[in-house]
């Protein structure tokens, strides 16, 4: 992962909390799950969930997203700029 260059499966999980926030990484998890093909490996989806806690604190060292005191995640002006997500650009 490249500072300041999101990746691409770091574009998806912005755009996710952009349409989902105010989202916690659990919920995150669970839509990055459910945007996949389903696996017949019992430890895909757990896997991909755990991703979610890492993506998040990675766009947020980036700027992209905010975390408020609950943990819940909102995307910032420069996230929604960067995947031209609808929403206050102030």
């Amino acid at each position: 992962m490249s500072e300041g260059y999101p990746t691409a499966v770091q574009k998806e999980a912005l755009r996710l909390i952009c349409e989902h926030e105010p989202i916690g990484t659990r919920r995150l998890g669970e839509h990055l799950v459910a945007a996949r093909e389903p696996s017949t490996n019992p430890g895909f989806a757990p896997a991909i969930a755990r991703t979610a806690r890492t993506l998040a604190w990675r766009l947020q060292a980036q700027g992209f997203v905010i975390a408020d005191p609950a943990g819940e995640l909102r995307t910032s002006a420069d996230g929604r700029r960067l995947i031209g997500c609808a929403g206050d650009l102030g």
